[in-house]
């Protein structure tokens, strides 16, 4: 069992602390002095290396989904060479039981764009994307409000604290395309092309936006930056599980009696955060199963929970994933075949359509669940979409054939009982 002590942890990425998304009240908080000391403390970080390396050193995983450490994706960035250089910060935020970017965006915007600017200066960045999906609207006018204010407290812009340093920040909204939230698709979108998803190598460090080197990381990831710059790469290491350490923002949705984002240390058992954290199963029905990470990560049965925290480790034991930490939980009523039905049609849809594995995989897997889910399937249709899986899984450019893949091989793999009952016993030819 977990020993993360979350029951004492204290907010540091959304506290309660009243008007936190204003500019002002952010500062008055301690907001952008890790900014100013990234800047003019010439001791400690004159030299951007030094932020990387602390960066790195405090194995901030990536929160959004690939939980790779950010400082280490940093230092990939080639040496500065006159040029434009690039950040791209991830804001897409169209995973399904994904909300959690759009709490920082409400209530502690600054957090995120001071992360984005201590970024930009370890990498010599020229100049801050961020990527908002277009049913953000609200929060784009939210972000577009605090950027600006901080353009005009001298936070971002030439000569930042008149130093030599300068850098500029612009938001772009998205579409509403699901595929954009994969990095290199992102990019093409930045560009104003259609969002395909790139071929790589060459990676976006060595030839990102335009061409040029870039980084890309997830909203999440940046606000945990000034925490680390301000406390130290050792006081991030100390807070929630030791190889996935960190606070993570919850996001728990579905038969709960308290649904919401909670920000709590990483390595809480997935049953704690069910049952103290969100108050417990609605109705007093009973847990059937749990998708962990948004819909990509494949579903867990309830019977396979006990001991399960929420850290890469603990989760890839039981045969699935952290993700973005978006908690799907499912009572004992839930029809895992409406279900994964629903799961394969917004796959299909949301498909790009480049990779023919992909583009004709996806639409197999929807046209079969929807047999099933219509008690007109064989049972040899389960196998069948199995099979589908393993010739769509790692055979595409990016990663959304594999997202939609997963779910659909865990589900009838964990729950066949319960897809067989949909079937009808398949009819041989007769010769």
């Amino acid at each position: 069992m977990s020993t993360v002590d979350w029951k004492n942890y204290e907010p540091v990425l959304i506290p309660n602390i009243k008007d936190l998304d204003k500019i002002d009240v952010y500062r008055k908080n301690g907001g952008y002095e890790g900014w100013k000391a990234v800047l003019t403390d010439n001791k400690k970080w004159a030299d951007p290396k030094n932020v990387v390396n602390e960066v790195k050193s405090a194995n901030i995983r990536g929160r959004g989904g690939a939980g790779f450490n950010a400082g280490l994706k940093w230092s990939f960035m080639p040496p500065a060479d006159g040029g434009p250089r690039y950040l791209a910060c991830n804001g897409d935020e169209s995973e399904p039981g994904t909300f959690k970017d759009r709490k920082i965006f409400e209530y502690n915007p600054h957090i995120f764009i001071e992360g984005a600017l201590i970024a930009a200066y370890a990498m010599e960045v020229t100049a801050i994307y961020v990527y908002i999906r277009g049913e953000y609207k609200a929060y784009i006018d939210m972000m577009e409000k605090a950027i600006q204010d901080a353009y005009d407290a001298g936070m971002i812009g030439k000569n930042i604290f008149g130093t030599d340093y300068s850098v500029d920040f612009y938001i772009h909204s998205g579409a509403g395309a699901y595929i954009c939230g994969e990095e290199t698709s992102m990019l093409e979108s930045l560009e104003g092309k259609r969002g395909y998803p790139r071929v790589k190598p060459p990676f976006p460090a060595q030839k990102g936006l335009w061409g040029r080197p870039t980084t890309i990381n997830n909203i999440e990831t940046l606000a945990h930056v000034p925490n680390v710059i301000n406390k130290g790469a050792d006081w991030f290491k100390n807070v929630g599980a030791e190889n996935h350490p960190g606070p993570l923002l919850y996001g728990i949705s579905g038969h709960v009696n308290r649904p919401g984002v909670y920000e709590l240390p990483s390595g809480i058992p997935i049953l704690e955060l069910i049952n103290d954290v969100a108050q417990g199963m609605r109705n007093g029905k009973k847990l059937k199963a749990v998708i962990p990470g948004g819909s990509s990560t494949p579903v867990v049965r309830a019977d396979q929970l006990d001991g399960v925290t929420m850290d890469s480790d603990s989760l890839r034991e039981v045969g699935t994933m952290l993700g973005t930490a978006g908690m799907v939980v499912m009572d004992e009523d839930t029809d895992m075949v409406d279900m994964l039905w629903r799961i394969t049609h917004f796959y299909h849809h949301e498909s790009c359509g480049q990779c023919t594995p992909c583009r004709e995989g996806t639409g197999w897997l929807e046209k079969v669940m929807l047999r099933i889910k219509n008690g007109e399937g064989e049972i040899k249709d389960l196998d069948l979409l199995l099979d589908i899986t393993t010739q769509m899984e790692g055979r595409t450019i990016c990663a959304l054939a594999d997202a939609a893949a997963w779910p659909v091989r865990h589900t009838i793999t964990r729950f066949r009982d319960e897809f067989e009952a949909r079937c009808k016993k398949s009819v041989h030819a007769v010769a």
